[in-house]
């Protein structure tokens, strides 16, 4: 049994903006049935701070990064925490990183400091009797512990996971006073980027293992394309860096117990979600498939590829009920599209019952993303017997069965891919998936084929504790 200390900025039930915070939330459980024991450490934002139950302090500080702080330990929602409470940096309105106007919080670099600091301290037995053998950060926010381990003489190792490559968390170099950095540490083997304070390069430099979200996207990573900066940092680092593909909770992800649909077992079961489905969208019956994207409306995302194949989903009977929000020019052209076709629905906005709704209820769900490092929607896809239509990338390409001619002739296909990732081979993956509708046998084996995929935390679950058991043995 190992201790582990996860660092994370989110964590479902308490705080979620994506994926990131689904994982952080279900891998303590996961764990737990193979002896481990995960505590997570999280910011003490006003969410987060008053759903906490069993509450003690166990450590405080005058001065955590310009104001008084304490640690607590507690539970809630079912999960072991410890909370790092510090009105200062996190007592606000807004979202966990931006402001109520959507700006990046100026001082973003200094609150996410802290909680790398934090989590050194406990590792360096500072703060209270429980003390990690290992400590297992996520993205840039915890990217800072290993300068705060290094700093402290403290050998316990760090594993960084990166669900996104993306966000670096850089800040000036001025700021390394603020962010109680070594100067002398200010070099390109450390945390420098660029002449600019890079907690992401921090992590990766620093890291005993890094790992990403699916093995697709740990090869993608390597790469100019998709390494967006860091695939030289990556490639120099190759040897300690591998993918595990993310699951989800099969529990509360399940269409037989799901308080939210007409449970089912078979895709025969689907028929009166589906019903259930038009009739919230307001959608008319239709001869093709009745398609589903839930999503933030970016271009990563592939809103606009969408946008442009959409008439060819249309010309074929099919129809689109869409669930997001995002960029607002991205937002006002799928309102428009709703706007002009019957055929077309839209919620702007995020609504975890309604995505359960729409899952049940769908024949497909699109996910065109230009990239995903692993994707979870297409994973609730599977579980739901909702065919995933999806880029060639990523965790998309690792979770999703293309409807090749030799996988149908196999009797494996559970879902359709494109690539190039471009508005045309879109559109032309919508046409075959239109044709694969059209055989009703053939798509209901798809679907099949889909409910049967092992989309929970398993083998996931056992491969990071494969990799904590490694890095402990040396």
């Amino acid at each position: 049994m190992s201790r582990i200390l996860s660092v994370a900025s989110e964590a479902v039930p308490l705080v979620k903006t994506g994926g990131l915070a689904d994982v952080v939330g279900a891998l303590p459980g996961a764990l737990a049935t193979l002896g481990d024991e995960m505590i997570t450490l999280l910011p003490g934002y006003p969410g987060v701070m008053g759903k906490l139950e069993t509450v003690r302090e166990v450590a405080a500080w005058d001065d955590l990064f310009g104001g008084a702080g304490r640690l607590l330990s507690a539970n809630a929602s079912g999960l072991a925490l410890l909370v790092v409470e510090a009105p200062h940096l996190y007592e606000r309105e807004g979202g966990p990183y931006l402001t109520p106007q959507g700006q990046d919080w100026p001082d973003n670099p200094e609150r996410f400091a802290a909680l790398c600091w934090v989590a050194a301290e406990i590792a360096a037995g500072q703060a209270g009797d429980w003390v990690p053998e290992v400590i297992h950060g996520h993205d840039w926010q915890a990217g800072l512990v290993p300068e705060y381990l290094f700093a402290r003489e403290c050998a316990v190792p760090f594993i960084f996971t990166v669900h996104n490559i993306a966000f670096h968390g850089n800040a000036a170099a001025e700021r390394m006073a603020s962010l109680r950095l070594d100067d002398w540490r200010f070099t390109p083997d450390h945390y420098e980027y660029w002449g600019q304070i890079s907690a992401l390069k921090a992590g990766l430099m620093g890291a005993a293992r890094i790992t990403t979200v699916s093995q697709t996207y740990a090869e993608e990573l390597l790469t100019e394309e998709f390494g967006i900066g860091m695939d030289g940092v990556l490639r120099d680092r190759q040897a300690v860096l591998s993918g595990i593909v993310n699951g989800i909770d099969t529990g509360v992800w399940n269409p037989e117990a799901d308080p939210e649909i007409k449970p089912y077992k078979t895709p025969k079961g689907k028929a009166a979600n589906k019903a259930a489905l038009r009739a919230e969208f307001d959608l008319p019956q239709a001869d093709g498939p009745l398609c589903i994207l839930v999503s933030r409306l970016t271009e990563q995302k592939g809103i606009d590829l969408l946008l442009e194949a959409l008439p060819t989903l249309l010309e074929r009977g099919g129809q689109l009920a869409l669930l997001g929000s995002g960029d607002p020019a991205l937002e006002g052209a799928v309102r428009d599209a709703a706007l002009a076709h019957e055929n077309v629905s839209v919620r702007i906005g995020y609504d975890e019952a309604l995505s359960h709704r729409m899952m049940a209820g769908a024949d497909v769900i699109l996910v065109p993303s230009r990239f995903e490092p692993c994707g979870l929607t297409q994973l609730y896809g599977l579980r739901y017997g909702t065919v995933p239509l999806v880029a060639l990338t990523g965790g998309l390409a690792d979770t999703v069965i293309n409807a090749s001619p030799a996988a149908l002739a196999r009797g494996v296909a559970t879902g359709v891919q494109f690539f190039p990732i471009n508005a045309h081979a879109l559109g032309n993956a919508v046409s075959r998936l239109c044709d694969l509708y059209a055989q009703p046998k053939v798509f209901a084996a798809m679907q099949r084929n889909a409910m049967k995929q092992p989309v929970g935390w398993g083998t996931s679950a056992e491969a990071y504790h494969s990799l904590y058991a490694d890095v402990l043995a040396g």
